[in-house]
């Protein structure tokens, strides 16, 4: 039976994953600590809904599937996500990617500090103790990095990687925070739920993590959600001035 007080869900967004999802819920599923996953699959026309399903079976009442109409985004695929973990009552809530450019085998290093109370958000930071980045162009490396800085410069966020999407969260933060505020739907998301959770006072933990560009499928990264991240973080630091954040 699952602790209450020990137990993680990994939430696992997709668009177009059939290519690496089975390899990553499988690595998921085998970590020595007991982990569930939830895809939260945005209408995949390659399959990857059907391929969970698949996985389902395997590992009975450890995965879950939400299936959505449509390429929705990533901010509302977790937003969901969150709502369904509190729910059922998940201490740990995790946050990775399908592409197995977040090692699964560095779930328990986030999940730990989280589950023993010694952080209510951890961060699976390539900018903490060096830049850990593994085959990445140097074009994309400096945008990352310099997104980073520049965000950090306009909201005084002390994290340093704003954008990272391998996170760990306590239950508390998310049942503090006012999910229905949250409106960032790309990279933005990830550098408001660090923002809102610093404001609030929670502890924030950078564990450093190497990243691996993806081997199989195409980044989802876009010009529009870069345009996104950049006037965001200016939103974000306005209302929170006026107190309406």
């Amino acid at each position: 039976m699952r602790d209450p007080a020990r137990s993680v869900l990994v939430i696992i967004p997709t668009y177009n994953e059939a290519e690496n999802i089975e390899a990553a819920l499988v690595r998921v599923m085998k970590q020595p600590q007991h982990m569930d996953a939830l895809v939260v699959d945005d209408g995949s026309p390659d399959g990857t809904a059907r391929l969970v399903r698949g996985l389902m079976e395997r590992f009975p009442d450890r995965i879950g599937l939400l299936e959505r109409e449509g390429k929705l985004g990533l901010g509302t695929a977790y937003l969901e996500g969150f709502r369904l973990a509190l729910e059922k009552d998940y201490h740990c809530i995790c946050e990775m990617d399908a592409d197995l450019s977040h090692n699964p085998g560095d779930l328990p290093r986030l999940a730990q500090p989280v589950v023993e109370d010694q952080c209510d958000m951890a961060i699976g930071s390539r900018y903490i103790d060096g830049v850990r980045v593994v085959d990445w162009p140097l074009s994309r490396l400096v945008l990352s990095y310099g997104a980073g800085l520049y965000t950090r410069l306009v909201t005084r966020l002390p994290v340093r990687d704003v954008t990272a999407g391998f996170v760990a969260y306590h239950r508390r933060v998310l049942e503090t925070l006012d999910l229905s505020r949250v409106k960032s739907n790309g990279y933005s998301f990830q550098v408001e739920m660090k923002y809102r959770a610093w404001k609030k006072g929670f502890r924030l933990l950078e564990i450093p993590i190497i990243f691996t560009e993806r081997t199989e499928g195409k980044s989802k990264m876009s010009p529009a959600i870069v345009r996104e991240a950049a006037w965001k973080v200016w939103e974000f630091r306005l209302r929170d001035l006026l107190g309406k954040l």
